[in-house]
């Protein structure tokens, strides 16, 4: 029997801030899309584990990438006050793991909302396991537990399936959002303030 599973595929990172202005419109899309068509979210890992401070050149590049993003979405909104408050390092990976470490108590997507929120409305800085530990303690997991389970080979075995997946897809970007049926891979596109425009472009690809 031919495979006609449908499966809309959102690769993000909880660090990456094109999806911070997202995230708005991809709650509404999910809310939209019909009951057959499964979500499945990817962490597609900006940059891998450095202690390294941000060169000032990316520094700069990000700081102007916030006030794009805060002229081109209407409503989003960035704590400047991080770049001079923290020490910014290009460092992704400890909040994917945290979000996938939260997924063992059921709270991922509560994970990613709290690393978005400390990051750009509470100048916090989410590549220190400090803050990583003190969200998950917010988010009523046990620190001790929480710690132990961030750095297990177990999350970081998943941070890398997780990665191949998205290279499967042909993801090159964040936010990204791919469409599978059977075994075909469709691109959808990224549309930050409409909702709508991205069901349709679904209901056009699944011929539905």
């Amino acid at each position: 029997m031919k495979d006609m599973s449908k499966t809309l595929y959102y690769a993000h990172d909880p660090m990456c801030s094109w999806c911070w202005g997202f995230r708005p419109a991809w709650e509404k899309l999910q809310a939209l899309l019909p009951d057959t068509i499964q979500v499945v979210k990817l962490l597609g890992g900006l940059a891998p584990d450095s202690e390294q401070p941000m060169p000032q050149s990316m520094q700069q590049y990000l700081q102007q990438t916030w006030l794009q993003i805060e002229q081109r979405i209407p409503g989003t909104r960035f704590n400047h006050a991080f770049w001079q408050q923290c020490q910014p390092r290009r460092s992704t990976y400890p909040a994917c793991r945290a979000v996938l470490t939260a997924a063992l108590w059921h709270r991922a997507d509560a994970m990613t909302e709290a690393i978005q929120h400390a990051y750009y409305l509470e100048a916090k800085n989410p590549s220190d396991e400090a803050t990583l530990v003190g969200l998950a303690k917010s988010l009523a997991i046990d620190p001790v537990a929480f710690t132990e389970r961030l750095s297990s080979e177990q999350i970081r075995i998943e941070l890398a399936r997780q990665l191949d997946c998205c290279q499967e897809l042909g993801v090159r970007g964040f936010p990204s959002l791919v469409l599978q049926q059977g075994s075909k891979k469709l691109p959808v596109s990224i549309h930050y303030t409409d909702p709508q425009a991205m069901l349709e472009q679904c209901t056009v690809l699944l011929g539905d």
